[in-house]
């Protein structure tokens, strides 16, 4: 118990020295200005005499306090009562001021003292409210100073009055001094219930950070946190033998949560988030970077040899069965391996490999394992690529070319198919095969489609304002712009725009587009531009997997036969034999059915033979720009002058 009290003793001493040397030149201006309020109340000398004693005991503390506020050394017990007993003197010092001017015959000095008597009290509350010792030591003194003052002037002639006016003003001045006492204790309440508050907000903050660092489910890094780390290790092992990642992926784990339930799943992934810390190391680290996808980050790797060696480990670990409920539930892995090197210098790039070699590993059926190596992997494309693009569309070096769509009978043009190409300005005319993959890896479907489309429509506008019957002309439509609703709506924006174009509008889609996670708006976005007046049109028809299920679900226009069919004709006698199917169905859902990539004057033959009535390929003529195709045009059977009645509909089930 007395250790305890020793140690609050020296603790608040230590602070109230520091408070007390911060507030020394305060403190002598105003003695040195009660010192001449003295000297106007007539007690000069008791004014000098308290404040030569003020700068005296000044001059001694200042040092111990000075001492007082290197926290670093702690007091002992000796320099802590100096510095205790040096600033108490130096308060009974400033409160001399006080009970000198309580004696004077003039109100105003009297009340001078008392103000004096009161801001030490204040001083004294404010700075010492939550040292208790140093504090009550204080205001024990400073209490009874005031009631020496009130006594003082209770024994002045000059204010002789009733003995019962003197009780009541002890008795307000009692009142005034509890009600400091009080608000000091208030106050050092309210303070540490800020404390205690301004503590459970901290705590509260770092459980908010960690939650935001770790996956809930299995307490695993999440990527955000597994990223910070990365660089860390990265920047460490910068100029030493780098780090390895491991990326690796469940095989097979859908099939357990949709035979088993989200619970089973989850069961799995904490499994085998377990499993992979045992395989860690403690200077490795393991995050859920996904769904069902997780990261080891070591940098014990630094050969090809122990690469595979590590992966093996995590692939025997992860071999055994999962029980669950009575069950044992089985998953396969693939593991992709990238190592820091000068194409890999940060943690995005790192995982980013880590992933493709784990994609290509899933692909192999020899292997789990596969370790990145550049010769082996396309090229990712930069920002820089995006920028191209974008400026490539801009400046009009994207544009699309027009390859007609012909009737066999009459060898007239019935419509075209509207495909891009690009006028590099210095790799010449490229095909779509040269840029739409790098289109679709920088997620530029959506603004690439609007580009094509306002140019088609443009010049199909251009076509009909001067009298030309274009027939029905097909544009390309990617997933995104009929699975989103911006995409929608940005194209039924650009449609609207040109109304009486809808007769000679066909949106071109291919099946995959349907095994889409959000097939059914696909579906929806198709039924309303039908609705609207466009035509719709199934695209490589007979290759996809649920081709009649579709003819079900969905009302198209038209159906072009996949290029493979006729390109086998003469050589495979299947190939007629599916053909004659694919036209007899055409026929009876009344839908027109054009076959695709006619290149020689056999299939031309053969086809119409079969009773095909339209074709497209390049037997016919290959894709033109606009020119060409107007120039085409004006010698074609169908051009209509602008007088004359436009007899196209909008879903009409055979062509022009």
């Amino acid at each position: 118990m007395r250790r305890k009290i020793k140690q609050r003793f020296l603790h608040q001493t230590q602070i109230a020295g520091h408070i007390s040397g911060r507030d020394v030149p305060r403190r002598v201006v105003t003695a040195l200005l009660m010192v001449g309020v003295c000297q106007l109340s007539g007690f000069g000398w008791q004014g000098l005499i308290a404040g030569f004693c003020i700068l005296c005991l000044e001059g001694v503390s200042y040092p111990l306090n000075r001492r007082a506020s290197q926290f670093e050394n702690r007091l002992g017990l000796p320099m802590a009562i100096a510095i205790f007993g040096a600033n108490w003197f130096a308060m009974l010092s400033f409160l001399s001021f006080s009970v000198v001017l309580s004696q004077s015959d003039a109100l105003p000095f009297v009340l001078a003292g008392y103000i004096w008597a009161f801001g030490i009290f204040v001083h004294i509350s404010n700075s010492f409210a939550l040292l208790p010792l140093f504090n009550w030591s204080q205001m024990i003194p400073a209490s009874g100073a005031v009631f020496w003052m009130l006594w003082n002037l209770s024994q002045n002639p000059v204010y002789e009055t009733q003995a019962v006016y003197w009780v009541m003003i002890a008795v307000l001045t009692g009142v005034y001094i509890f009600s400091t006492f009080d608000t000091m204790n208030r106050q050092k309440a309210t303070r540490l219930a800020l404390e205690r508050a301004q503590q459970k907000a901290n705590l509260r903050m770092v459980e908010l950070e960690r939650l935001s660092r770790t996956d809930s489910l299995t307490g695993l890094m999440n990527r955000r946190a597994f990223d910070e780390i990365a660089q860390s290790m990265m920047n460490q092992h910068a100029n030493k033998q780098g780090v390895t990642v491991f990326s690796i992926d469940l095989d097979g784990f859908k099939p357990i949560n949709d035979s088993y339930g989200h619970d089973a799943g989850d069961a799995v992934l904490r499994t085998v988030a377990d499993r992979l810390q045992k395989v860690a190391d403690q200077d490795d680290w393991v995050a859920r970077v996904g769904g069902d996808e997780f990261s080891v980050l070591t940098a014990r790797v630094t050969s090809v040899t122990q690469a595979h060696q590590f992966a093996a480990q995590i692939t025997a670990l992860l071999a055994d069965a999962i029980p669950y409920n009575q069950k044992l539930l089985n998953v396969g892995i693939s593991i992709g391996i990238a190592r820091q090197g000068p194409d890999a210098n940060t943690p995005t790039e790192l995982l980013s490999q880590a992933d493709q070699a784990m994609y290509l590993a899933k692909q192999d059926r020899d292997t789990q394992v596969k370790i990145y190596n550049k010769a082996a992997f396309p090229v990712r494309p930069t920002p820089q690529d995006r920028l191209t693009l974008l400026d490539a569309m801009e400046r009009g070096q994207i544009l699309p070319h027009y390859q007609p769509k012909i009737h066999l009978d009459t060898g007239e043009i019935v419509g075209f198919e509207a495909l891009s190409r690009w006028q590099h300005p210095t790799r010449g005319l490229l095909p779509p095969s040269q840029f739409l993959p790098l289109i679709n890896e920088l997620s530029l479907q959506g603004t690439f489609m609007i580009h094509a489309a306002s140019l088609v429509l443009k010049d199909l506008a251009a076509l009909v304002e001067d009298g030309l019957n274009p027939g029905h002309v097909s544009i390309n439509m990617p997933e995104v712009t009929l699975a989103t609703l911006v995409g929608r709506q940005e194209l039924f924006a650009l449609i609207e725009q040109y109304p009486n174009l809808l007769p000679f509008l066909t949106f071109e889609i291919t099946e995959d587009v349907f095994f889409a996670r959000s097939s059914e708006i696909i579906r929806t976005s198709i039924n309303q531009f039908r609705q609207a007046g466009v035509r719709i049109s199934l695209d490589d028809f007979g290759t996809g997997y649920a081709s009649l299920q579709h003819l079900k679900e969905l009302a198209f226009d038209e159906l072009k036969l996949d290029t493979g069919f006729v390109r086998d004709l003469g050589i495979d006698p299947a190939a007629k034999v599916l053909i004659a199917g694919l036209l007899t169905m055409g026929k009876g859902l009344q839908v027109d059915l054009i076959a695709q990539g006619v290149e020689t004057q056999g299939q031309r033959d053969m086809l119409q033979s079969m009773g095909c009535t339209y074709v497209q390929g390049n037997y016919f003529g290959a894709a033109m720009p606009f020119d060409e195709t107007y120039l085409r045009l004006i010698t074609n059977t169908h051009s209509f002058r602008r007088d004359e009645n436009l007899t196209l509909q909008p879903n009409r089930r055979a062509a022009v």
